[in-house]
């Protein structure tokens, strides 16, 4: 039995260093790519692995040709912003559909429903012309306006409020709190799991949001990370050293994020996935 349990053990442990290595050799050839010349990039027969010249000048030459200062701002600035419009909206609509009655509640949830099963590239141009009309083209705000609201986060914390038991309402409100003081200071800080999750989704879909940061800004100075990375390529040939390092340069700040704050980045994803599972 012993022995059955060390061969199930080692199969497993070997199919998830498998899962792993796949996930990872895209990073890894990423990184040696940004040390090669062109032509080894390209080259196929033989291909070239490891470089024969570490070119390092393929990151100066990254840096010199885009101001990655403020393509960090302009991204890290565009993440912020739309967390907190997404958990703080999200939170309020996800509480009134989650524990108030009202008419057309049910409705009015199904319209949410919806919103997350129609594409979203379907919105594009009605929020194109809408940030159009008011002048906010090329700038922060242009960047934040599709994640105002979020149809994904009022669903997600709406099981978690529905989750709560009802004697906290009702002891909130014999201690005389109306409903604004029972949602900020009884129900919402129980609900802080379901917060971080939908922060971290939100930063995640943020950071690696290309179509809408291409669309709405022409103007490098209001680029993002993943536009600014989009318009390297040219038509006809691409300068893959260059892209690669590029690419380094543009993740290496979430992958930072993510070794500092890991644990909370495991346990919301973790916490999201079982509450939305048992509901």
């Amino acid at each position: 039995m012993k022995m059955k349990r060390d061969a199930s053990k080692l199969f497993i442990h070997l199919f998830l260093l498998f899962g792993v290595a796949i996930m990872i050799l895209p990073f890894v050839w990423m990184i040696l790519t940004s040390f090669k010349t062109v032509s080894e990039s390209t080259s196929m027969n033989p291909y070239v692995i490891f470089p024969s010249d570490w070119k390092i000048e393929n990151y100066f030459e990254a840096i010199r040709q885009n101001n990655f200062i403020i393509l960090y701002f302009n991204t890290f600035a565009m993440m912020f912003f739309r967390i907190f419009c997404s958990v703080a909206f999200s939170a309020m609509a996800a509480y009134a559909f989650a524990r108030l009655k009202f008419p057309g509640r049910d409705f009015l949830f199904g319209i949410v429903l919806f919103q997350m099963m129609v594409p979203v590239q379907l919105f594009i141009i009605p929020q194109y012309l809408m940030v159009d009309k008011i002048g906010m083209r090329n700038s922060i705000f242009a960047l934040l306006f599709p994640g105002l609201v979020s149809a994904f986060g009022t669903f997600l914390l709406r099981q978690f409020f529905m989750g709560l038991p009802k004697e906290l309402e009702e002891s909130a409100r014999l201690d005389g709190c109306n409903i604004g003081q029972t949602f900020l200071k009884v129900m919402l800080p129980l609900t802080k799991s379901g917060l971080v999750a939908l922060g971290i989704f939100t930063a995640l879909f943020a950071f690696k949001d290309l179509m809408w940061p291409l669309i709405i800004n022409s103007n490098a100075d209001s680029a993002t990370l993943s536009s600014a990375l989009a318009k390297i390529q040219s038509a006809y040939s691409v300068n893959y050293p260059q892209l690669m390092a590029a690419s380094v340069l543009a993740i290496w700040p979430m992958l930072a994020i993510y070794i500092v704050f890991q644990k909370q980045f495991i346990e919301g994803i973790a916490t999201s996935g079982w509450k939305t599972l048992i509901q």
